[in-house]
């Protein structure tokens, strides 16, 4: 009888385990270290002004001019003098997964979420074909910058709280072709072969990470594909990695579309504020893989072919999870 209970009981414990194991195999992971994940070269070049006083390999966005700006502040002060500072601030971080509330960039997956799919009538998903997918992402906070103090001027630097700010999984936005039509409806202009092919100069001039890319050509991310739809749906495919970084960047598409992130001005007498931009400025964005593995030596201006670093960031047990760091040009007035 005792050998009766002891089976019983093993059998209960192993299919209340199994489930979980069989997900958490499929979720993969890690918190990032901001010391050793972090590519801290990529803060460069800085600016003051125009003028370089750290200079740097990547290539630059527009500076002011003048490197001493006059900002309005409500009174008693009524204007406020600073210098015109110029940097890249890693300010977010992205996950990109095909796991439901997989948590790549903090190494969990959420528990008891909802996992019911929301809003979709993607097919994409259901599709074993190499030459599509679907994915999830999230978006964090990351205010490195201000944690660690290297920046004195909170208007230098993002101040929030580390927060998961946007899951996918809430959006019935995001797996649905025909309901994102709401937020870009201009894509009905580049769903052609002439506008497709209008892009190829940009992939071809982001082969390296010397060229940033073309703002001009709005509708296209370079080598990773087209920036249209804005879902986590993809027809292209070629590797695993470059569909995780096209998802990365039409994310960050998304939510300057929806107003959530807006971004700074390197003109003269613009740099005082900050701006919603529903385009996105692909110029003043870069990207680092901080997971599965780790890219601290180096980051890619948007667009870039990840042909030129993927090697070695991707194997089969990774389950197309990747986590990215977001570097965003910061034009600020330091106060």
């Amino acid at each position: 009888m005792r050998h009766k209970i002891s089976l019983v009981l093993v059998t209960m414990v192993t299919l209340a385990i199994s489930p979980i194991t069989r997900a958490s195999a499929t979720c993969s992971g890690h918190f990032i270290n901001p010391i050793s994940d972090i590519c801290w070269s990529c803060m460069f070049p800085m600016t003051v002004g125009s003028a370089p006083i750290i200079a740097s390999s990547y290539p630059d966005t527009r500076n002011p001019s003048m490197p001493i700006s006059y900002c309005p502040k409500p009174p008693p002060i009524f204007m406020q003098i600073g210098l015109n500072i110029g940097y890249w601030e890693p300010y977010a971080l992205t996950d990109v997964t095909r796991v439901p509330y997989c948590m790549v960039n903090m190494g969990m997956a959420l528990g008891g979420a909802n996992m019911q799919r929301i809003g979709g009538r993607t097919t994409a998903r259901e599709s074993g074909s190499s030459d599509g997918g679907f994915y999830h992402a999230h978006w964090y906070k990351y205010p490195i910058i201000y944690w660690l103090q290297l920046m004195q001027s909170t208007a230098c630097m993002a101040t929030d709280a580390f927060d998961v700010a946007y899951l996918t999984e809430l959006d019935p936005l995001w797996d649905d072709d025909e309901l994102s039509f709401i937020l870009n409806p201009e894509a009905i202009l580049f769903g052609n072969p002439i506008a497709q092919l209008a892009c190829v100069p940009e992939a071809i001039a982001t082969t390296t990470n010397s060229v940033l890319p073309f703002d001009a050509l709005f509708w296209c991310l370079g080598s990773q594909g087209s920036a249209y739809p804005l879902t986590g749906n993809t027809n292209y495919r070629d590797t695993p990695v470059q569909a995780g970084t096209l998802i990365m960047e039409r994310l960050n598409y998304k939510l300057h579309r929806q107003g959530i992130v807006w971004e700074t001005s390197g003109e003269d007498g613009a740099i005082c504020y900050q701006y919603p931009t529903p385009i996105l400025p692909k110029s003043r964005y870069r990207y680092q893989m901080s997971a599965p593995i780790p890219d601290a030596g180096w980051c890619h201006p948007y667009t870039t072919t990840t042909a030129i670093w993927e090697m070695g960031h991707d194997n089969p047990t990774t389950g197309d999870n990747f986590g990215y760091v977001q570097w965003r040009k910061r034009n600020c007035v330091f106060l």
